[in-house]
């Protein structure tokens, strides 16, 4: 077991001179080669990450097209797109990332059978290897005194794990180009080199906390920034999103592609309140993992000193398919601007959890989305998602 506990942010004098001595932040306008140095960071800059329930201009999909994302069952797949698109664009707009003129017109005419004002709907011909936009997507930012959104371009090694995945790493510069958002390339280490991470891997609370697992951004399976502290992913951080506290939990739950992705497992859904997936089985495998992550987060507090709320959110069933466990969470939930999509599983546990995110999510709209299809890709709702905040 992993005995690592949340760790602060280091002092913003040590970090300064930490960056002294690996180098500045770098930015860019939209997709150029090369990018300028500048002094200040995003988060020097006044930049922060906002939480996933401030308001959205859009959320962000790509329209699947892999099959070997969902071997043998990719047909059913757009029509869950379909499905969330649907319950989005009531609230706010969604630009759906499209490889070609032939992938757009067949998303247009799916969207429109299932009833899907296209007014609020745009497509960007930005080619993609998948569909997950949660990981591939720039984090975006925002400067709270100008409204100013920024995008940060994270390195994306597809999970280091598969080898196709240049043309997901090329997203944010094509997809900031297309927005006209200053894009601020992550940069950390001695010497300094981009920071891999993906929007799956950690949650945050808008305030300056943020959440991930040590089995993802430390561990040397999948190890995604072998080179780098635990120190330099802090300031890094700290640099690009605004984090004054990561929240270091351990282990993410069974069947997870990802090697421990924070958003199967533990969510922020308020300034101080955290949902944590949570086994009641004691033979599950995922039992003693999820117990574990219950303590570290009871015992912690947010940048702001504040005590976490853990609300415990039950576990479906094992799902299997071809002797693989998947990995189904209720965690992976996506909070829209006027509805929190949920996945579901066919399993008696859906209704707890629907009824468990309708309480904390009084004035939005809580929608289960069938997601038994979906979650044979590795990945849910919020895997698909990547929202750009207003």
């Amino acid at each position: 077991m992993k005995k690592g506990q949340a760790t602060k942010r280091a002092s913003t004098k040590r970090a300064t001179a930490k960056r002294a001595a690996t180098g500045t932040a770098t930015a860019a306008r939209g997709d150029q080669p090369s990018a300028k140095r500048v002094e200040r960071t995003p988060a020097e800059l006044g930049y922060r990450m906002p939480a996933e329930w401030e308001p959205h201009a859009a959320t962000i999909l790509g329209w699947p097209h892999e099959p070997k994302d969902w071997p043998g069952k990719l047909a059913p797949i757009p029509w869950v797109y379909g499905e969330v698109v649907r319950h989005l664009t009531p609230g706010e707009r969604v630009r759906i990332l499209v490889d070609d003129a032939t992938s757009e017109k067949r998303a247009r005419a799916l969207l429109a059978r299932v009833g899907v004002d296209l007014g609020q709907v745009d497509f960007f011909r930005i080619p993609t290897d998948r569909s997950w936009t949660r990981d591939t997507c720039p984090l975006f930012v925002k400067r709270d005194r100008d409204g100013a959104v920024a995008a940060t371009d994270w390195k994306f090694n597809g999970w280091a794990k598969y080898p196709n995945h240049r043309r997901d790493d090329a997203v944010p510069a094509r997809l900031a180009a297309r927005l006209g958002r200053e894009r601020f390339v992550a940069m950390g280490g001695d010497p300094p080199r981009q920071v891999v991470l993906e929007g799956g891997s950690i949650d945050v609370d808008g305030a300056g906390t943020l959440m991930t697992t040590e089995e993802c951004l430390l561990s040397p399976i999948q190890a995604r920034n072998p080179d780098l502290t635990r120190e330099e992913l802090d300031i890094a951080l700290a640099d690009y999103l605004g984090i004054r506290k990561v929240l270091w939990l351990g282990e993410g739950i069974a069947g997870d592609d990802t090697h421990g992705h924070v958003d199967d497992l533990a969510r922020f859904v308020g300034p101080h309140t955290v949902v944590l997936a949570s086994e009641t089985n004691p033979a599950d495998a995922n039992f003693r993992a999820l117990a574990e992550n219950r303590e570290r987060l009871e015992a912690v507090t947010t940048a702001d000193g504040a005590r976490i709320e853990v609300v415990r959110l039950p576990m479906p069933a094992p799902v299997m398919l071809d002797g693989v466990r998947l990995p189904a969470s209720y965690a992976n939930f996506y909070i829209g601007n006027a509805a929190v999509l949920v996945p579901t599983f066919n399993d008696p546990a859906d209704r707890r959890a629907l009824g468990i995110l309708a309480d904390l999510f009084p004035t939005r709209k809580v929608v289960g989305i069938h997601a038994v299809d979906l979650v044979w890709g590795l990945g849910t709702l919020h895997c698909m998602t990547q929202q750009e905040p207003i």
